[in-house]
């Protein structure tokens, strides 16, 4: 926890570097009287926060976010270490959280209310800030999606609780030493780390915290919605997903091709938007596989720091085994290379022969492994591609603008892209359907989220 006093912590976490198993750090674990505490800190700067001016609140907000472009690549290498990720991936997550930071001043002074035209005087409306938010973060992205919540939160006049993961806490601890480099006020953007069921469940249900913003399991994500709603606290949930590439015959099929391996390997496919059930029309089904395999095969897996390497480790041993558990002995399908030895390396994996209702091709993975089902025509893909209880993501390939239309307006799911695999940009709403969540994340109306509406009606009648 970022405080200048010492405490004694009964419990340490340790943080492992998952290409090679050892030790890179160990921090202590926050307690719920130290969330307490830190709930009663985040109040009183929130205060002052909130009653700076505008054009203050943006000013400071932009100088963390060039303090945090003054140390992208020492942020990178700590992701590396913590979380397995390749170096270019990790620079670009960094550099995520900067222009999420700059994009946030941008709206602090653009979050207006409303005149609404009303009988017998004047009506407005004014966005007044939440208070504490608390934000619990996934280990799978660490530096990115802490600032989706918390740069958002603090544009609004919030103060933000951020607490990361256990295995990946490196990260949001230094950005909270650069925010009060940038000088934001001591106590406004404050980090705990610690277990989810002792330092993220006293978040969750303390009555100080006016939001919770959760990413990570739905399992874990439905517990979060029904604890706040005992207090009829809002809650953003960016939950599981298991997302469609389908492809169709008119495609161009070695772009489509070329571009599957990464649409589910890129974070080792610990990525709730992987693309990890393809969806090929059958007339083409067979001349996809072909071109598929050598691209798989041809993925660099190795040590994340190495700048050619395109896909890391899984993050532990324990999501290791849950991912060779949803692959069966008798595979059938392709597999690409990974390490031996220490660390927690599984090989880019696409499976063919599933059964559609098989778990491997309706539950997530999270991990290197795809299945391929193929389609008879636009109905079945539209019905392949919705059999699943989520709707976070998705990508469809054709060169019918038409049938993208219909069948984007079809699939069930929160982002979509097509000829393409983006699902996230910081200018852009992003979340799910169905089991994938609630809420929205990013884009224009980010800000809005992390306010409440107050309308107020002045009488004009003499």
């Amino acid at each position: 926890m970022t405080t200048a006093r010492k405490t004694v912590h009964p419990t340490h976490h340790r943080v492992l570097n998952p290409a090679t198993g050892e030790t890179v750090a160990t921090v202590p674990a926050t307690t719920a009287p130290e969330v307490d505490a830190a709930v009663a800190r985040a109040a009183a700067a929130q205060r002052h926060w909130a009653a700076a001016a505008p054009a203050d609140r943006a000013r400071l907000l932009r100088r963390f976010a060039a303090v945090v472009d003054g140390h992208i690549e020492e942020l990178a290498r700590l992701e590396v270490r913590q979380a397995g990720h390749t170096i270019g991936n990790a620079r670009w997550e960094a550099g995520n959280v900067r222009d999420l930071l700059d994009y946030s001043a941008g709206g602090v002074e653009r979050l207006t209310g409303r005149q609404i035209p009303v009988a017998g005087g004047l009506d407005i409306t004014l966005l007044e800030p939440l208070g504490v938010v608390g934000v619990i973060a996934p280990w799978n992205f660490p530096l990115p999606i802490a600032a989706w919540g918390s740069a958002p939160a603090l544009g609004a006049g919030n103060a933000v609780l951020l607490k990361p993961a256990e295995t990946t806490p490196l990260t949001a601890l230094r950005l909270a030493e650069l925010a009060l480099e940038a000088g934001l006020p001591e106590h406004l953007f404050q980090v705990l780390p610690g277990a989810g069921d002792t330092a993220g469940r006293a978040l969750v249900d303390h009555p100080g915290v006016a939001k919770i913003v959760f990413t990570g399991s739905t399992r874990v994500g439905r517990s979060v919605a029904a604890r706040c709603a005992e207090q009829m606290k809002p809650a953003t949930l960016e939950l599981g997903g298991k997302s469609p590439n389908v492809i169709f015959a008119d495609a161009d099929l070695d772009a489509a091709a070329a571009a599957a391996p990464m649409s589910f390997l890129d974070n080792s496919g610990q990525d709730c938007c992987a693309r990890s059930r393809i969806l090929v029309q059958r007339t083409v089904y067979d001349r996809f596989l072909e071109l598929l395999a050598p691209a798989i095969e041809a993925v660099v897996v190795g040590d994340p720091a190495d700048e050619k390497t395109q896909m890391g480790p899984l993050i532990s041993r324990h999501q290791l085994d849950r991912v060779r558990g949803h692959v069966p002995d008798d595979l059938t399908g392709i597999r690409g290379a990974a390490p031996e030895g220490p660390g927690f390396w599984f090989p880019p994996t696409v499976l063919t022969g599933v059964a559609p209702d098989a778990p491997v091709a309706r539950e997530e993975v999270f991990g290197p492994v795809a299945v391929v089902l193929p389609f008879e025509d636009e109905a079945d893909a539209v019905r392949l591609a919705n059999a699943t209880d989520y709707g976070l993501s998705g990508s469809l390939w054709t060169r019918d603008l038409g049938r993208a239309v219909r069948v984007s307006r079809a699939i069930q799911a929160g982002n979509l892209s097509v000829n393409s695999h983006s699902s996230v940009r910081y200018g852009t709403p992003f979340g799910g359907f169905k089991q994938s969540g609630l809420g929205r994340e990013l884009g224009p109306d980010a800000l809005t989220a992390f306010t409440e509406t107050k309308n107020v009606f002045f009488s004009t009648e003499a």
